[in-house]
């Protein structure tokens, strides 16, 4: 003899999708490189010299325009990365990843890259800076064409990685300038002291400070978010 069950099938409760357009941090992004941008570029846009806020070197008629070519490259790369790195975009919308992608290395990091190796070379704030321009513009450019290069090979997840740290670099222009202002604050008082009364060698050391602390900063952070667990472990059920 066989008997049956009449107790109801457990439900099945579907898991409920993360909304990617509300993402922590997607917003703040996109406000951060608004509002800096909306400070940043107008100056420039005027083609007016005295207003710049690198001091063109003097003799260099070429200097000016190339900065001007550089900041409008790298203001095209700032706003195509928050939608390389924007997930619902990038889930959502294939095809405009793509197109978006290219413009980013295209017509934002490459040129904007290639004109920093120049603005680098003739900068007039010094040799520290000199330096961390040059080699901060030459490994953008490195990381992007490798970014770029895994794409084309398919080698997606190395692609995510690469291009992680792609635009890490393209937004360490903003954290090198708030931490510019810190560290000019901080060592104003020892002007006399540790800079022997030269306003212009202390000027010289705080503008150095950005250039090599915040791209190492965020390609650190980046790689973290890349490595860290996705999730905790689930125990084992009985």
């Amino acid at each position: 003899m066989t008997t049956t069950s009449n107790a109801p099938a457990p439900r099945v409760v579907p898991r409920r999708r993360k909304v990617a357009w509300l993402r922590p941090w997607t917003v703040p992004l996109l406000l951060v490189v608004a509002v800096f941008l909306a400070f940043s570029v107008p100056p420039y846009l005027t083609f007016d010299p005295s207003l710049s806020r690198l001091e063109p070197p003097a003799g260099n008629g070429l200097y000016y325009p190339l900065l001007v070519a550089h900041v409008v490259f790298g203001t095209v790369a700032m706003t195509t990365a928050c939608f390389q790195i924007w997930p619902a975009f990038r889930a959502r919308y294939r095809r405009g990843h793509r197109i978006t992608g290219r413009i980013y290395v295209f017509a934002g990091v490459l040129p904007a890259g290639l004109l920093g190796l120049y603005i680098g070379w003739h900068t007039a704030a010094g040799p520290s800076v000199q330096v961390a321009n040059l080699a901060g513009s030459a490994v953008w450019v490195v990381v992007t064409v490798a970014g770029f290069r895994m794409a084309r090979q398919r080698r997606l997840a190395d692609h995510r990685r690469w291009m992680s740290r792609s635009v890490a670099l393209t937004m360490s222009i903003v954290l090198s300038r708030l931490v510019n202002i810190v560290a000019t604050i901080a060592l104003t008082p020892q002007v006399e002291s540790t800079f022997g009364g030269s306003h212009l060698l202390m000027q010289y050391s705080a503008l150095s400070i950005g250039p090599w602390l915040s791209p190492l900063l965020l390609l650190l952070l980046t790689d973290w978010l890349l490595e860290r667990p996705k999730g905790r472990a689930r125990r084992p059920t009985d």
